[in-house]
């Protein structure tokens, strides 16, 4: 399977995507060791999809992007030129689906966590504060963005309820908007450059960020208690 790379940096610490697997990610201290990651994300990702691996991957670099942010943190803000195209009907309820079921998984793998406020991780902070460490800080975080990626494309909406349901509520203003698979890119907050099938992408790729960071605390705070296998993760 062809998968086509962006790579975000800032010096050495990298970021790569899969182009044609939004949300699908690695991080590394190195170019290096981001790619050494990339066989074993893009596994789960296509396993939590339901779709087969076939016989390997073929990982080409097709972007290169220089940042200013702290890549080390998850920190972005590049797009695809991909991410700059209008969407087909298919298209977009197919990602629209995966980011609903990537929020429902999300969902799941919080009310599996047996203790919502413990964990032992120590304290760690980043340019935007406190690191979540617990699974509420980590649900409450990972939630808190919908209304933000939202409203980067011109669509109201708000963080009330669960995850799966403030997404919903969003996609269905979104859906009220005429022509709004043709949205071109808009510049947003702090002159990052939005789009619809960015959104689609970032839902997915923060979901995935924070579930990974959730399943690691809870296999160090719990043992057993870890839920690894309702996003598939691979370590």
């Amino acid at each position: 399977m062809k998968i086509n790379l962006i790579w975000e940096h800032k010096g050495n610490d990298s970021i790569l995507y899969a182009e044609n697997l939004p949300g699908a990610f690695t991080r590394g201290e190195t170019l290096e060791k981001a790619l050494e990651k990339m066989p074993g994300e893009l596994s789960s990702y296509l396993d939590w999809c339901g779709l087969e691996t076939g016989e390997g991957f073929s990982l080409s670099i097709v972007k290169d992007v220089p940042s200013q942010l702290n890549i080390a943190d998850a920190d972005s803000d590049c797009i695809f030129d991909l991410e700059k195209e209008s969407l087909s009907p298919e298209e977009y309820a197919r990602l629209k689906t995966l980011c609903l079921r990537s929020a429902r998984d999300f969902q799941r793998l919080y009310d599996y966590v047996p203790h919502k406020d413990k964990s032992i991780l120590p304290f760690r902070s980043s340019f935007y504060g406190a690191v979540p460490r617990t699974a509420r800080e980590m649900y409450e975080h990972t939630k808190s963005v919908t209304g933000y990626y939202f409203a980067e494309i011109g669509v109201d909406a708000d963080n009330e309820g669960s995850i799966a349901d403030c997404r919903e509520r969003g996609f269905a203003a979104l859906e009220k908007l005429p022509d709004f698979l043709s949205l071109p890119p808009v510049e947003g907050s702090y002159g990052e450059i939005w789009s619809l099938r960015k959104l689609l992408r970032r839902f997915i790729w923060h979901d995935r960020i924070h579930a990974r960071a959730m399943c690691r605390m809870a296999r160090k705070t719990f043992g057993e208690s870890r839920g690894e296998e309702i996003f598939r993760f691979k370590y």
